[in-house]
């Protein structure tokens, strides 16, 4: 019988289909070749050291899935076997998927952690602050655990004053992280100088609410400084990271948040009784030296230190005007010599002695026969005056 390759294909599809065993398989590999499509479906192969297959998870299947599967993740499936008829080739369909060795939800810790590390809500730049002295405390958490009684407990008996607002929140639930989201929110609404967020000890599963995204972004959006207090000491949470501080355990937290007033009341009077005691020391030392200055000669008798100083001033003053009166006296005798010297220097020295001097016409000195021509109207100077004249004629001096 010959048969076309349709229907060769369809056989083999139905051969699957129809075998109980292989509508429910679990099977385990590696995960290699692996893509997310953007419709949602996600495209691998199963691999271990002889063998590889071909695998598809649909969307409406992964959208289940709580963690991101990767290249070389080991993981266990739950799937049916069949084959993909226009192309020949038979792969697992997979319905569920679960690390191998490795707990799904700590698969998905470490990837929520490494997304927001990433996204910068761990930085310690963001962290905030703790009040010192608190007049409100808020906390969410369970109002019947054993949490919220340490809490309570230890706040009272360090700080009495210090008010508490307690949000009650389901800490241990699938949807329970809501509430603590709608707590964190509230509280920030209210006047409360910081909060507490957190519960006792428990399983991971017991305290994945504090390990959700909503939770990790309440906290980082809130004005009001968070302590993260999630059970136990060796327990860490993603809220531990993003709050603005981790307590390990929520009575440690209550400590974190609030003095202990009798501690800061005996601070308080103990620095009190050092600063009177040396106050009084330095007062002490003060009045020696006021009684040490009151016996001085300058305050017994202010008078007598005066009439010295009086004496000072007359002596300086003495000086000041002698060597003044000298020094005037040798600037006058130099300043009269200097008027002889320009005396002996005047031209009209010369001129009293029968020199005149002859200008033209626009003030310029004529110094020379050469420089005058006929009818030229020139002015001679005297030692007693001017005389205009105008020139009829010139004898210029034979060289010799």
């Amino acid at each position: 019988m010959v048969i076309s390759v349709s229907e060769l294909n369809k056989l083999v599809k139905d051969f699957f289909d129809l075998n109980p065993m292989l509508q429910n398989l679990y099977v385990k590999g590696e995960i290699s070749n692996f893509k997310r499509h953007s419709s949602g479906h996600l495209y691998f192969s199963l691999k271990d050291e002889a063998s590889v297959i071909k695998a598809v998870m649909f969307k409406y299947s992964a959208y289940s899935l709580e963690f991101e599967p990767e290249n070389g993740m080991k993981v266990i499936v739950n799937a049916r076997l069949s084959s993909y008829e226009r192309d020949g080739v038979y792969q697992l369909y997979v319905n569920e998927m679960q690390p191998d060795g490795v707990g799904a939800l700590h698969i998905r810790f470490e990837q929520l952690k490494e997304k927001l590390s990433k996204e910068g809500l761990f930085d310690e730049k963001y962290k905030k602050p703790l009040p010192s002295f608190p007049s409100c405390v808020g906390v969410v958490t369970s109002p019947t655990g054993a949490a919220v009684r340490d809490i309570i407990n230890v706040i009272k008996r360090r700080s009495p004053s210090t008010d508490i607002l307690i949000y009650p929140a389901s800490v241990q639930g699938e949807d329970a992280y809501k509430t603590v989201v709608a707590g964190i929110e509230y509280l920030n609404s209210e006047k409360v100088d910081v909060m507490i967020v957190g519960r006792g000890g428990g399983s991971i599963e017991d305290l994945w609410s504090f390990n959700e995204e909503a939770v990790a972004r309440a906290i980082f959006k809130s004005s009001v400084p968070v302590v993260s207090a999630v059970g136990h000491e060796t327990d860490y949470t993603i809220s531990d990271f993003v709050a603005d501080l981790r307590a390990p355990t929520p009575s440690a937290a209550a400590e974190l948040c609030v003095p202990d007033t009798v501690a800061v009341k005996e601070f308080i009077l103990n620095s009190r009784k050092t600063m009177y005691n040396g106050l009084m020391k330095n007062l002490s030392i003060f009045k020696e030296r006021v009684s040490s200055f009151r016996k001085s000669g300058v305050l017994a008798s202010p008078a007598r230190l005066l009439e010295g100083r009086v004496q000072d001033v007359e002596v300086l003053k003495n000086r000041l005007c002698t060597a003044f009166s000298g020094a005037l006296s040798q600037k006058k005798e130099a300043f009269i010599k200097n008027i002889a010297k320009l005396d002996s220097l005047s031209p009209l020295k010369v001129l009293k002695r029968g020199y005149t001097f002859v200008e033209d016409d626009s003030g310029k000195v004529i110094d020379s026969a050469r420089a005058v021509k006929g009818d030229d109207l020139l002015s001679l100077r005297f030692s007693d005056g001017r005389v205009e004249c105008r020139v009829l004629s010139k004898k210029m001096q034979q060289e010799v």
